[in-house]
């Protein structure tokens, strides 16, 4: 034990936090020599089909590359890069190669709203006007026949909740007059709210679904104003540098911008690159002048980075010593919210706290359990947590097509590589 009349309580736990950070990423980093598969319960052999089959997807042009990362009981099994980054420059992808990973922003939105709970400052129960003036006086549209639109007041406001799970009736995107931001992102998340708060609800909130870029925006709106922190300072001091994601960011520093890979799209049988109508714009511009931080899906990241945050939520909110969460906090989010409400993307999934979760058997066709939470992205990538499996799995791509064969190729893979079960 250390003298800690020589150094404080809280220096001292944030040295133990550290220490648990760099020895996670000293095995993240591991060549598969060191990583003990018997103890991880899989069968390396089946892993290392992975990145051959990957490759074929790139060969084929169906994707110019992937990287793709699975761990399971904390040991990191598998990190392979196939294919390109970019085709044209002849840039081989790489491990470390950095992804717009777009919508798996909203777990790490939703992440720091349930930081804020816990420090008492919000309620999943309160109104969302309680915290945010705008939203008071809100409408819901009753009836749309033609031009004709009938307006009225909903049976009650929209909780953090409902934004939370996508039943707040708030529209998917930004409204006319502002319907490029999310191309633009020439607006800060402040006057976007401000604006969002005017659209009229598209129906009473906790009774449908409807997935809502605004109402996540509004999530981040509501941290900002909590925590007195700029949202995408918060994620870098908040969560970012206490789980070691250092290679996370909303705006991409220039020193960085070589490892940005583009994003590509199918044109005349061939790929290229996809340019400027891209949500957040052309890629290669790197968000010059950009306002907007975009809770809803500007996140850049890697695999790597990722793998440490899906670990903090398998292992109940903690990385080594760092403690993110409560596990209560975890239970809250990755359970179903959504009840007899049809929710989400995928087959046999409702949805928790800005995670989509498997609860019916049609949802473990690729071998994740109920339970299992997880999110996408739109240029294709994907990453899911899976207390059952015991295993966190990230699959990062950058196509503006659809890329669902490469990415169930891969799940299945995972989850079929292992050949001890339980925990």
């Amino acid at each position: 034990m250390p003298n800690t009349g020589t150094i404080s309580n809280e220096r001292y736990h944030m040295r133990l936090s550290w220490i648990g950070i760099a020895a996670f990423a000293l095995v993240m980093a591991a060549p598969a020599a060191d990583v003990d598969f018997a103890k991880a319960g899989v069968d390396r052999s089946r892993l290392e089909r992975i990145k051959p089959r990957m490759q074929q997807f790139a060969d084929s042009n169906y994707i110019a590359g992937a990287v793709t990362l699975v761990m399971r009981r904390g040991e990191p099994v598998h990190l392979e890069a196939a294919g390109w980054q970019d085709i044209e420059a002849k840039k081989p992808m790489r491990t470390d190669t950095i992804f717009q990973i777009m919508s798996m922003t909203k777990p790490v939105t939703g992440v720091a709203v349930m930081m804020m709970v816990e420090e008492g400052k919000l309620r999943l129960a309160d109104p969302v006007e309680r915290h945010l003036p705008e939203f008071r006086g809100q409408l819901m549209v009753e009836s749309k026949e033609g031009d004709k639109v009938v307006l009225r007041k909903p049976a009650r406001p929209i909780t953090i909740r409902d934004l939370m799970t996508h039943t707040s009736g708030m529209i998917g995107g930004p409204p006319p007059g502002i319907a490029e931001l999310l191309r633009t992102m020439d607006r800060t998340l402040a006057e976007a709210v401000a604006i969002y708060a005017q659209s009229p609800l598209e129906f009473e909130p906790g009774s449908r679904w409807l997935y809502s870029n605004t109402g996540i925006a509004t999530l981040g709106r509501l941290v900002e104003v909590a925590s007195g922190m700029p949202y995408e300072k918060f994620l870098e001091e908040r969560i970012f540098k206490p789980l070691g994601m250092l290679d996370s960011h909303i705006y991409l520093p220039r020193e960085k911008r070589a490892r940005l890979a583009p994003v590509y799209t199918v044109k005349e049988g061939k790929l290229v690159k996809a340019g400027g109508g891209l949500l957040a714009g052309d890629p290669m511009n790197y968000r010059e002048g950009a306002k907007y931080s975009g809770p809803e899906y500007a996140l850049h990241s890697t695999a790597q980075d990722l793998a440490k945050f899906y670990q903090m939520m398998l292992n109940g909110g903690a990385l080594g010593q760092t403690r993110i969460l409560s596990p209560v906090s975890v239970e809250i989010m990755s359970q179903v919210h959504t009840g007899a409400i049809r929710a989400g993307w995928l087959k046999g999934t409702g949805f928790g706290l800005t995670w989509e979760v498997v609860d019916d058997a049609s949802g473990t066709l690729t071998g994740m359990t109920k339970g299992c939470y997880n999110h996408g992205g739109a240029f294709g990538t994907f990453g899911w947590v899976d207390p059952g499996r015991q295993m966190v799995g990230v699959f990062l791509v950058q196509h503006s097509g659809a890329t669902f064969d490469a990415r169930d190729a891969f799940i299945g893979m995972a989850n079929t590589s292992i050949v001890q079960t339980g925990r």
